[in-house]
Parts: C-alpha cells; structure tokens; sequence
C-alpha cells in the first residue's frame, strides 16, 4: 500500500535555525534575570518572545507532515517574535547608553564568527557569565540575525517544497490515482 504522499518530517531538533533559538533563549532568560529590575514586564515580555521563537518553530515543523499552511504561518510567527526580541535588546542597549557594535566592527565580526560555529546553548550559558550587559545584548543580537537569516531560507525552502510538491490533500489525491492506475493495469 502506497503511503508516500506523507513523508516524514518535523525534526525540528537538528535544524541548526532551532539550535540557535535554543541559545537566544537560554541567553535572553540569563539576561532578562540578571540585568532587569524583579516586576518589570519587560522581563516577562523578553523570554516569552525568545520562548515563541523557538517553540514556533518546533511546532511548525511538527505540523509540516500534514500541513505546509500552518508550518508557513508558525515559522513566520517565530520570524516575527525574534524580531520583537531584538528591538528589546537594541531599547536596552540605546536607552542606557550603552554601545550596538557597528557590523563591521573587530567586536561584532568576532562574534559573528564564534556564534555561526556554537549552536549549543551550554556554550553561551557558559560564556555569559563572565560577560557585562552591554556583551550580552550584542551577541544576543547577532544570534538573533543569524536565526533570522536562518529563518528566511527555510521559509523559502518551504515555499518551494509547497510549489513543487503541492499540499497534503494534492499529494493525498496523486497517491489515490497512481494506486488507482496501478491497480487496473494489474
């Protein structure tokens, strides 16, 4: 029996864009803690959205068996929590006057570099502890830039897996049919 047309998928765990929110998370608990006054909302408002991006993406990928749509729509809801996490750490670092490393800065190609090699957040939660805010927030950031990019491709692989291989119900109908003609040929 043909059973093709549900390919197995939703490994979220070994996609590395999931492995980077692993450690924004990880960081951005720390940070939110350590650095924020007990009862500012932004505490809450900071880990949550870090919390969406990566549970977004676990569970869009856990839906992609059955459901290109809501994959699409949850990963694009990941994309759009980090985006609120970022202007957080950016608002931290403006409103305390504290430095954003310049793209090209020696500080920020560094980081760029150490945080495309480390996808395992025991890495950073080590790392930070030894860090001062302003640290923290720039390579929170630069995390957070490397999911987003991260993010985008796999929207756009999404999109064209969906455009080549059409939904569940199309795949559903095409195994139908080849089963059907396989059948009367017999």
């Amino acid at each position: 029996m043909p059973t093709d047309f549900l390919p197995i998928k939703g490994n979220y765990r070994n996609l590395i864009v999931f492995q980077k929110t692993e450690c924004i998370y990880d960081i951005t608990y720390y940070f939110a803690h350590k650095y924020l006054r007990p009862g500012d909302r932004t505490i809450d408002q900071m880990v949550q959205a870090a919390r969406s991006g990566r549970q977004n993406i676990a569970e869009g990928s856990a839906a992609s068996t059955t459901s290109s749509e809501t994959e699409l729509k949850l990963l694009n809801v990941a994309k759009a929590s980090l985006q609120e996490l970022l202007l957080d750490y950016e608002d931290y670092l403006r409103v305390r006057g504290l430095s954003q490393w310049e793209v090209n800065s020696e500080k920020s190609v560094k980081t760029r570099a150490i945080c495309a090699r480390h996808n395992d957040s025991a890495y950073y939660r080590d790392a930070i502890q030894s860090r001062s805010d302003e640290t923290i927030c720039n390579i929170a950031i630069t995390l957070l830039h490397q999911a987003d990019l991260l993010l985008l491709k796999l929207i756009e692989r999404c999109k064209t897996d969906f455009v080549q291989n059409g939904g569940i119900k199309e795949q559903m109908y095409q195994a139908r049919i080849n089963y059907r003609n396989k059948i009367q040929k017999s």
